[in-house]
């Protein structure tokens, strides 16, 4: 078991929870209108949805790379390149946060829940994520892959609520500092493009 490539994974996935992206900014809006519980409501919900992105990716990618070495390399050159893809798209976009001051339509716990689940799992672009991303992280040669893959879904899972929850505590602070200093913005872009251009990277070039 590589504790090395665990570790990549893990700050790989700090870096792309903190950068601003639909969801945490979604997480955000809903904590300054509405409140902190639910902002962590919204927050369960859309970790929840990672559990069939996991079990997708887990099944259909295991069966895959157990047949061909090289279907994996194509795999993982295809996730470098998307990756990459990413990169040039945040770079073309505005270094700018929208955070909302008109009022949100309220909606009780559940909703906020079923909102969050229904978001992450019906968005093709977070199966294609998964699929870009995992790959490259395998960490053991004699695991099962279906197992590495979920335990990898796990601590992205993990990893992403603790984040998303704390934006959702923090997110009176944040949003005042969002406004206050626009540096922020610009620093948050750039950090989404070298986390972006260094997993491809290390996709393009690991050994596993």
């Amino acid at each position: 078991m590589n504790y090395e490539i665990l570790s990549a994974f893990i700050l790989a996935t700090s870096a792309l929870a903190i950068s601003p992206g639909p969801d945490n900014i979604f997480v955000l809006t809903q904590s300054i209108a509405n409140g902190t519980k639910y902002g962590l409501s919204t927050t369960a919900g859309l970790i929840s949805g990672c559990i069939v992105h996991t079990t997708l990716l887990a099944f259909g990618v295991s069966a895959l790379i157990k047949e061909n070495d090289r279907v994996f390399f194509i795999i993982k050159l295809f996730g470098a390149i998307y990756l990459l893809f990413l990169a040039y798209k945040v770079y073309r976009s505005k270094a700018h946060i929208t955070i909302a001051d008109t009022e949100i339509p309220k909606k009780s716990l559940g909703q906020l829940y079923r909102q969050g689940f229904t978001m992450n799992v019906l968005n093709p672009k977070v199966t294609v994520f998964f699929l870009a991303f995992f790959p490259g992280f395998l960490f053991s040669e004699d695991l099962n892959t279906v197992i590495q893959f979920y335990v990898l879904g796990l601590l992205f899972m993990i990893v992403t609520f603790f984040i998303f929850s704390s934006i959702a505590l923090l997110s009176g602070a944040i949003a005042a500092q969002i406004k206050k200093h626009s540096g922020i913005e610009v620093f948050l872009k750039w950090l989404q493009i070298v986390v972006f251009i260094g997993i491809a990277l290390f996709l393009l070039f690991s050994d596993n």
